[in-house]
């Protein structure tokens, strides 16, 4: 792994295909997009769910308004999710591997990571946007929680 990069992995207590339509559909992102103590509108997410479609949110927080403009690479449903961000050429991969008995490892692989987003507070910030999916699949379930998970 380099500077530029990081990886993430979480095991939440729910269904491959539920988490894939947490994390691709508008108005289950709005429920935990973004670090906590900001909010993800609805209609401020695009998502067109084939390669070459648009991955759009809008973060709105106490410091102002995130926009983030991506572009999918990759769509395998349920398996993998890519984008690339063409301002910072960032590159996100979300694998999404069921093991069973109700439990999904979820393995999130950003390249190209800008430095403003490799400081502690703003990883912090994004590992909480997992925290906040965890919370998110258990009002869906009912009886989910998170299996367990450290950055890789």
């Amino acid at each position: 792994m380099t500077d530029d990069e990081f990886i993430h992995r979480r095991v939440f207590r729910a269904p491959r295909e539920l988490v894939w339509h947490c994390l691709t559909e508008p108005a289950e992102l709005a429920h935990f997009w973004g670090p906590r103590g900001t909010t993800t509108p609805a209609d401020g997410i695009v998502v067109e769910l084939w390669p070459g479609g648009r991955f759009e949110t809008l973060i709105v927080g106490e410091h102002g308004v995130h926009r983030m403009a991506a572009t999918f690479t990759e769509v395998v449903a349920p398996e993998r999710l890519a984008w690339i961000e063409p301002a910072s050429g960032m590159r996100t991969t979300s694998t999404l591997e069921d093991l069973g008995g109700g439990a999904t490892a979820v393995v999130i692989h950003q390249r190209h990571v800008p430095e403003a987003m490799r400081t502690p507070e703003s990883r912090d910030g994004f590992l909480t946007s997992l925290d906040k999916l965890d919370e998110h699949l258990v009002r869906r379930t009912g009886s989910a929680r998170r299996c367990g998970g450290e950055p890789a």
